[in-house]
């Protein structure tokens, strides 16, 4: 049994100059700004009973990217065990190429 969810919409952002080190009597210096380099969704699931945790980064949030997660998982799950899926009511969960055999 595992709990699912995503995070979407996570920005990778980056300073726009290098972080420059600690020296004695010096702070950490770091810019105020940063530059953009997009965003990405993280996909991960719990085992309710093992504690093992799977995830996965996308460069979308699709009911595709999804399906390619829960067949991460279940590859992962050893041969002989059903999984069983904790879910929200998200609508990536619901579509039709989400829901084979379901």
């Amino acid at each position: 049994m595992f709990c699912v969810d995503e995070k979407s919409q996570i920005q990778a952002l980056d300073r726009s100059q290098p972080v420059l080190p600690m020296m004695p009597g010096i702070p950490r210096r770091v810019t105020h700004d940063h530059v953009r380099a997009g965003t990405t969704t993280l996909f991960t699931a719990l085992g309710v009973v093992t504690g093992k945790m799977v995830g996965s980064l996308n460069r979308r949030h699709r009911a595709e990217e999804f399906k390619e997660f829960v067949i991460k998982l279940d590859q992962e799950t050893p041969a002989g065990l059903d999984v069983h899926l904790v879910l929200d009511n998200y609508a990536t969960h619901k579509t039709p190429p989400s829901r084979p055999g379901w």
